[in-house]
């Protein structure tokens, strides 16, 4: 039993170094940004996505955001907006909670296989988030 939860550990540790590889490319968070959010943030980040001509709220221009932030990429909170750990939230907010879209598409064995590959997803459009700054 002791062998099979080291190796589990490994498995896991392995899985979360190379997801954390990927998720600093910003290319990868790029296509993931096209798939998941240019619907309404366009394919620019600039807030200008076609969903927005049938939506009733502002979408920011994402490409502001150190901006607004007196010049330092505001990291943490965009991490928390895309996996909805801010009050922004679907069916009561503008913002879909992708955190939960993203874990459910794992496919992973294991609740702790299905965090990593979401959190991996989440990094990345945070990372090219930050590469598109103004």
């Amino acid at each position: 039993m002791r062998k099979l939860s080291t190796a589990l550990t490994l498995l896991g540790a392995t899985t979360l170094a190379v997801g954390m590889a990927q998720a600093q490319n910003a290319e990868v968070g790029a296509s993931y940004f096209g798939q998941y959010c240019a619907t309404c943030h366009g394919m620019d980040a600039k807030g200008d996505g076609p969903m927005t001509q049938m939506m009733t709220v502002m979408v920011p221009d994402l490409t502001l955001l150190s901006a607004d932030a007196d010049g330092k990429f505001p990291m943490l909170d965009v991490i928390h907006i895309i996996d909805g750990r801010t009050g922004l939230r679907a069916h009561g907010g503008p913002m879909p909670v992708y955190g939960a879209v993203f874990r459910s598409e794992s496919g992973g064995d294991t609740s702790d296989a299905d965090v990593l590959f979401g959190l991996g997803k989440v990094l990345s459009i945070a990372y090219y988030l930050e590469s598109v700054q103004q």
